[in-house]
């Protein structure tokens, strides 16, 4: 039995090939129980990790999540502070327990941005994961998909401008070989919990075709249970990809 059919989730065969979450409604759910945002972020946090790992087991083969905006940098500065603290300690807590899991952790986004302790733990994971051969997990971070089509293009027309590659050379892959997530099959379907119906500046290039499905559930309460049934719903949707 494999183990996704082990774990409530549809057979492999079925299994989006890259998933794609953005972890929404930590606030909410904080604000809810009279807590602070902060209390929010941290179970968000406790939740992507047990998502993460229970992705990895029953075999999707990319996962990214949306941990961080370009637009977060407007909100409060302590919360601003304590996600950044969150990420520090997420990593701290990889290098030293994670060691074991197969998964090839990735961050998408300027992440120079970040306080040069997080940037060299950053360094640290990505290096620890370099030749890990299972999921790969793509955590985004000081991400923007418009931010990212910019970098795309510059670097395009860097490479045109020296005699690279001419104009007439840039098509649709030579543009996909310029996003953080070059070399990844586009992402097959993207879940919002809480309930919002946006993609909110999230892999606006790789989401042309992928199946967008709103779950009515704040992130920090989201569970494998829910994350089976929206991969069951998800194994009946025909894609059709622009043909009939």
């Amino acid at each position: 039995m494999s183990k996704a059919a082990q774990s409530g989730a549809p057979a492999p065969e079925y299994l989006p090939r890259h998933l794609a979450i953005i972890m929404d409604g930590n606030g909410r759910w904080a604000q809810q129980r009279g807590l602070p945002r902060s209390a929010g972020h941290a179970a968000g946090a406790a939740v992507f990790k047990k998502i993460a790992r229970y992705c990895s087991r029953i075999g999707i083969r990319y996962l990214t999540v949306y941990a961080f905006s370009t637009e977060n940098w407007t909100r409060p500065p302590e919360e601003v502070g304590a996600l950044i603290t969150l990420f520090k300690e997420y990593l701290e807590e990889s290098l030293r327990d994670f060691r074991d899991d197969d998964i090839k952790v990735r961050f998408i986004g300027d992440t120079t941005r970040f306080p040069k302790s997080l940037q060299e733990l950053i360094a640290e994971t990505w290096e620890l994961c370099e030749n890990r051969t299972g999921m790969v997990l793509n955590i985004a971070m000081n991400y923007g998909g418009r931010a990212e089509i910019v970098r795309a293009a510059r670097a395009l027309a860097e490479k045109a401008k020296a005699g690279l590659l001419s104009p007439g050379e840039i098509d649709e892959a030579a543009f996909a070989g310029e996003l953080y997530t070059a070399g990844q099959p586009d992402p097959d379907l993207i879940l919002r919990p809480s309930g919002e119906e946006r993609l909110s500046n999230f892999l606006l290039w790789q989401s042309a075709y992928a199946e967008f499905m709103p779950l009515d559930v704040l992130w920090p309460d989201f569970t494998e249970k829910d994350l089976d049934e929206a991969l069951a719903a998800f194994a009946h949707r025909s894609r059709r990809f622009g043909g009939v």
